[in-house]
């Protein structure tokens, strides 16, 4: 059978690189985004499969408008892919209220609208998929990327609950915990902090470091998710990216060395 996807933040990168599998798939999908004019070309393509839904998901309101019409379009979700997301790159220190909050807002309070807003619907129809795009590195923060990493990892843990919460009506919730991937969140998706003097060298040092990687197309992880969306029984987390993979266990170990090492000083206080 055919699946129904709704997909945020469709218009490019990961995104759209779903999109057009799910569509190569047979599949139909809402694909939705604040400017959908980059995907005219997929509606063309493929008329009457392919529904585009403006969407800002820092709208609350809006979302659940917007559910309502992805719902209607085709009668049904199967899959829904809550993948929406920004980049505010700079010191924690550098970064202005507005600018935390306005990061917050799409890639944390932006992530939860959609769920909520969805769960209803997967209910009332006996189930469906929810895939929580987050990070392989939400684990841990890092230089310049401290925002980011702080909004996927309150996913991360939201999504846990959720997964909990929502398993008895039918509803598979997977945190998909990405690598890195040429998806052009670096350049449109990203708000810059005004640098301060005092970073001015770790700040180059992050920068020659970012510089030097070679990102995989966002195309290249799109059969991950197929397969993802076909499995009777899916994974709670599932690390995307063969490097990502290594990495990420290698944090893990590391992270676990550091609690044994300090072992004796935990254990000296109850509880």
């Amino acid at each position: 059978m055919t699946k129904v996807w709704f997909i945020t933040g469709a218009s490019r990168g990961l995104g759209r690189a779903f999109t057009e599998a799910a569509l190569a798939d047979g599949d139909r999908v809402v694909a939705a985004a604040r400017n959908v004019d980059p995907i005219e070309d997929l509606t063309e393509k493929h008329p009457g499969r392919l529904v585009p839904l403006r969407l800002d998901v820092s709208d609350r309101q809006g979302v659940f408008r917007a559910v309502e019409q992805a719902a209607a379009a085709f009668g049904r979700l199967d899959v829904v892919v809550n993948n929406a997301g920004a980049l505010l790159y700079g010191m924690v220190e550098e970064a202005t209220e507005e600018q935390i909050r306005a990061h917050m807002d799409v890639n944390f309070f932006g992530a939860v609208w959609v769920a909520q807003a969805v769960v209803p619907h997967l209910r009332a129809q006996g189930g469906g998929r929810l895939l929580q795009v987050t990070s392989m590195g939400s684990g841990g923060g890092m230089a310049t990327v401290g925002f980011y990493g702080a909004g996927k990892a309150a996913l991360d843990s939201v999504s846990e609950a959720l997964a909990m919460e929502v398993e008895g009506f039918g509803i598979k919730v997977t945190i998909v915990q990405m690598g890195g991937y040429n998806t052009g969140l670096f350049t449109a998706g990203t708000t810059n902090t005004e640098p301060r003097a005092p970073y001015q060298h770790l700040r180059a040092e992050m920068e020659a470091m970012w510089g030097d990687a070679v990102a995989p197309e966002p195309e290249t992880a799109a059969p991950v998710l197929m397969e993802l969306a076909r499995l009777a029984d899916p994974p709670r987390r599932l690390i995307v990216g063969s490097q990502s993979f290594d990495h990420v266990l290698e944090m893990d170990r590391v992270q676990a060395d550091l609690y044994r090492s300090w072992e004796h000083l935990s254990r000296l206080a109850p509880g």
